[in-house]
This record gives C-alpha cells, sequence and structure tokens, in this order.
C-alpha cells in the first residue's frame, strides 16, 4: 500500500434518486475528511459503475464496501471484483457501534416497543450480525424484514399493537432511502429512525475501515 492507495467504495446501490444522493453525499464526505485521497464509489447491483469496473482501473486501493453486513455481495460479488488484485477488501461498515449508537440517539425515549428493521437475508453472517444489533437495543425489541424471508416490518407492528403496545418506533437498519426504507413509514408504527447514512460518523467510520485494512496490508507485506 502506497500513500497513492485508493479507497474504491462500494455502496448496494438504489434506484431511489433521494438514496443515489446520500450515498454520493456520504463518498464526498469522506473524501473532505481527507484530501488528497482518491475515493471512488461504485455498486454491486442496480447503478453504474459496478466495483468490476472500477477495479481495473486502479493500481493500488482498498477495498471498503458501504454495507451492514457480510453477506452475498461481500463474500462473492466483491470478492470476484478483487480476484487475481492485490487489493485487500475492509471489513463491511455494520455492525458497528456507530450504528447502534445513532439509532439509540434517534428512538424516542417514549416507545414503548422497537421493531429493528433490515432487509432480509439467509445469510448465517448476515443473521448474526442483525441479531447483535438488536442486543444492544434498549426495551423490547422485535426483529422485522423488509424482503427475503421472516415477518415482514407491517406484521411485526401489528403483532405487537394486538399485545397493548402503545408507542412503536421502527429502528431502520438501512445505510439509505430506497424502497425498502419507503415501505417501513407504511408500517404502522409511531416513529421512522432516519436511513444511518445521515450520522456524520458514518464518513469516519469509512475511514476507518479504510486505514485499518491498509496498515493491515502494509505489515504483512514487510
Amino acid at each position: 500500500m502506497s500513500e497513492s492507495t485508493t479507497l474504491i467504495a462500494v455502496a448496494h446501490g438504489t434506484r431511489s434518486p433521494a438514496g443515489i444522493r446520500q450515498i454520493q453525499e456520504l463518498a464526498a464526505a469522506v473524501a473532505r475528511r481527507r484530501p488528497g485521497l482518491d475515493v471512488r464509489l461504485c455498486y454491486v447491483d442496480v447503478q453504474e459503475p459496478k466495483v468490476a469496473d472500477i477495479v481495473p482501473t486502479c493500481e493500488d486501493a482498498v477495498v471498503v464496501p458501504l454495507l451492514l453486513s457480510c453477506g452475498y455481495h461481500v463474500r462473492v460479488d466483491i470478492a470476484e471484483a478483487v480476484a487475481g488484485t492485490h487489493f485487500p477488501v475492509s471489513a463491511p461498515l455494520g455492525p458497528d457501534p456507530v450504528f447502534t449508537e445513532s439509532l439509540r440517539r434517534n428512538i424516542p425515549v417514549t416507545a414503548d416497543a422497537i421493531v429493528l428493521a433490515s432487509a432480509g437475508s439467509s445469510d448465517p453472517l448476515w443473521v448474526a450480525g442483525i441479531r447483535e444489533v438488536a442486543a444492544q437495543l434498549p426495551g423490547r425489541v422485535e426483529l422485522g424484514y423488509t424482503s427475503g424471508g421472516g415477518p415482514r416490518v407491517a406484521d411485526v407492528v401489528a403483532k405487537l399493537r394486538a399485545e397493548g403496545a402503545r408507542r412503536i418506533a421502527v429502528a431502520a437498519y438501512l445505510l439509505a432511502e430506497g424502497l425498502f426504507y419507503r415501505t417501513l413509514h407504511q408500517a404502522g408504527a409511531d416513529w421512522v429512525t432516519p436511513p444511518l447514512c445521515h450520522d456524520p460518523a458514518v464518513a469516519d467510520l469509512v475511514l476507518r475501515r479504510f486505514d485499518a485494512m491498509r496498515l493491515t496490508a502494509v505489515g504483512s507485506r514487510l
């Protein structure tokens, strides 16, 4: 790794104009915090350029997944994109205390039940990650999903209402706006926390992932 190492930031991708803008703003915030750092934003799905298109354009890089768990996109899509290169891939952004602290700050203290809402997945690492997040939130916490297997967020909210919960907060474990996030506002809860990328600490987290992997890569070559 050299001083000119590129940070390849890999997001999921979305068709939502707001979500596109939010991820672009996150990448721009990372670049502002580290003047001179070449930050290149790319995606694993929906949007262009794909990570496989960006990797060949870099001489030296660290790949940072702008994803909330170590699931299929990290283990397959990103791994295949860097195969044959010396580019290390950092841990994904989540789970991390930055996100649990952000959720806790945005959940009203008057909420008597919380639905931790995330995109569904059958990947064991993803499931372990979301349960880790749930364990760090206060009070009664139920898991709800916007896709895949498992109970839908709206069904979990309805169940909590039937059991006597009067003030329900949906803790959105989603990085940016998009189809999944929009459905949360139709789930019947009293509050929905904002997308996680709105927290300024996320840009610092991206740089910590980059720095940690860059130092690890340098050490392994000595």
